[in-house]
């Protein structure tokens, strides 16, 4: 509830969508270039501007049930899903690619269990989850629009899913003459 308090809930809101605009910008221009042509860059952050453009807290407000968190969940799934769809259209990826599909997957994690408590528990003490919720989400929203931009594997997490492709599947890496 720090962030929230700093910044306002409106604020953070604002901060993360001119934060994926940007790096749509960003993404035209280098495409513009002829730098990243040929790649979902382009389009991953066209899809994540209008996901969290439609998502924003003004929009919810015309909801007619308020259940904030389980609509972000679902946004969060939509996007997911059209981020699916224009990998299997385009056939090509970039580095950013997992970051976005990987930290979608945990906000929709995090936003399913706060609806959980909120809503249908409806807990209203302020225990540790929510202060993971709103640290967790923030950084993965902020890491998300920096893989957009830098398109780098920052965290090591192409290096950590090769990895685990090598552990579970040896026999695929060996070379049989």
């Amino acid at each position: 509830m720090f962030l929230q308090n700093l910044f306002g809930l409106f604020s953070l809101s604002a901060f993360f969508m001119w934060g994926f605009l940007m790096a749509f910008f960003f993404n035209a221009f280098v495409y513009s270039l002829d730098v990243k042509r040929g790649t979902t860059l382009l389009l991953s952050s066209f899809v994540m501007m209008c996901s969290y453009t439609l998502s924003d807290y003004f929009f919810t407000w015309l909801s007619l049930k308020n259940s904030l968190y389980l609509n972000f969940a679902l946004y969060d799934i939509a996007t997911i899903t059209a981020l699916l769809c224009l990998y299997k259209i385009v056939k090509k990826t970039t580095q950013s690619f997992l970051y976005l599909i990987i930290g979608l997957s945990i906000n929709t994690v995090f936003f399913a269990l706060m609806h959980i408590d909120i809503y249908i528990y409806e807990n209203k003490q302020h225990w540790w989850l929510w202060e993971a919720f709103l640290y967790t989400v923030n950084l993965v929203d902020i890491t998300m629009i920096v893989a957009l931009i830098v398109d780098r594997d920052i965290l090591g997490l192409h290096k950590l899913k090769n990895a685990t492709c090598t552990l579970l599947n040896p026999s695929a890496n060996s070379k049989m003459p």
